[in-house]
């Protein structure tokens, strides 16, 4: 029995008349760069964040990078932010000109942990960017309440937390801004990639707008510097197709978290904790496990797909030497990358597959306990 990580196929199954036929109209248009599919789907996206502008840019990278642009981010300023992430978090600061500064992770949760980043303010630090890890909303409270105090931007990487809930509030609206991914393996997952931009702040948004077309306003007539993170209106189209079913597909992927919660329950195998406050979307599924990566083989071996996000945290990584970061400077980050592993959580996911899942799970874990 083969299970893989994630079946985009079955997902696309469902819905691809829509599909072809919302390229299919755009494609009629020849209304290639912009147009109205863009605009709706920014508009229906800042609906669903509870914020009041949305800008669509071409990956959630470029969200990142073009958020850090509009708030004049840039050499000699630092960002607090997770070394437990993909790597985009980091790289856009760094790209911005900025020096990022990691600040350790709640191994429960594998978000930034508040309680830390106090420390790591200094009169160069200029903002903070938490990370919504694997579809759970970081506690937000405190690190906005550290904001305020300060005088910090706040840019909520929500790659992976679109419509996630924390009290109440949306990911992307807490924050001065937040960044969202519609890379494929994504809840709301475009053809390829794409990115949106969440705020509340109107002089923001029209600064986001200018910079994403190279700070053009009008054509040929550049106000600032900015760069081509338009959104392509193909995959707009196609957002729009699947954005109606976002709910049922994240509401899927929480049962299938609770079948997975259950039938590890008083195992070795640690999984996901969930703050009382959040509704996660469950964009991965990571447990925790001792001998890792014996699990990992064991799987592979049985034809069950998993992944490591990630094997190497960002303070660790080669690019980044030059902050000075040294094995065990964070290490509840460390510790998440040596015994992370996420198994299948698609909403497509059949039980009979699930159960193949938790079995392989539960028999390696029992095969790998010493004697």
């Amino acid at each position: 029995m083969k299970v893989p990580l994630l079946d985009l196929k079955a997902q696309y199954a469902t819905i691809r008349d829509e599909v072809m036929a919302a390229v299919d109209a755009v494609l009629e248009s020849q209304q290639c760069i912009g147009g109205p599919k863009i605009t709706e789907l920014e508009r229906k996206v800042a609906a669903l964040s509870d914020c009041a502008f949305a800008v669509g840019v071409s990956s959630g990278t470029d969200a990142l990078l073009c958020s850090l642009m509009a708030l004049n981010i840039g050499a000699g300023d630092e960002v607090i932010t997770t070394p437990f992430t993909f790597f985009a978090t980091a790289g856009c600061i760094a790209r911005a000109g900025a020096r990022p500064v990691f600040v350790d992770i709640d191994l429960r949760t594998f978000n930034i942990d508040p309680e830390r980043i106090r420390a790591a303010i200094t009169p160069r630090t200029k903002a903070i960017m938490p990370v919504h890890l694997f579809g759970q909303i970081c506690d937000m409270d405190p690190i906005l309440a550290i904001a305020a105090e300060y005088g910090l931007s706040v840019i909520e990487d929500a790659a992976q937390s679109i419509s996630a809930t924390y009290k109440g509030r949306k990911a992307g609206s807490m924050g001065t801004c937040g960044c969202f991914s519609f890379f494929p393996s994504k809840n709301l997952g475009a053809a390829g990639d794409g990115g949106m931009i969440v705020t509340n702040d109107a002089s923001l948004y029209e600064r986001m707008v200018l910079l994403r077309s190279h700070g053009a306003r009008p054509k040929y007539y550049h106000a600032v510097i900015g760069g081509n993170f338009r959104l392509d209106p193909i995959q707009a189209a196609i957002l729009l197709v699947k954005l109606p079913h976002l709910d049922a597909w994240s509401e899927g992927r929480r049962r299938n978290a609770a079948y997975y919660n259950e039938r590890f329950a008083d195992s070795p195998v640690q999984t996901p904790y969930a703050l009382a406050e959040c509704v996660s979307i469950y964009n991965q599924y990571s447990i925790r496990v001792s001998q890792r990566d014996a699990l990992a083989e064991h799987m592979k071996q049985q034809a069950v797909q998993t992944e490591i996000y990630y094997p190497l945290p960002l303070h660790r990584q080669q690019c980044f030497a030059y902050l000075g970061y040294r094995e065990g400077s964070l290490p509840q980050a460390e510790a998440a990358a040596r015994e992370v592993l996420a198994l299948p959580c698609y909403p497509e996911l059949t039980r009979q597959l699930q159960s193949y899942v938790a079995d392989t799970v539960l028999n390696g874990v029992a095969m790998l306990q010493p004697v």
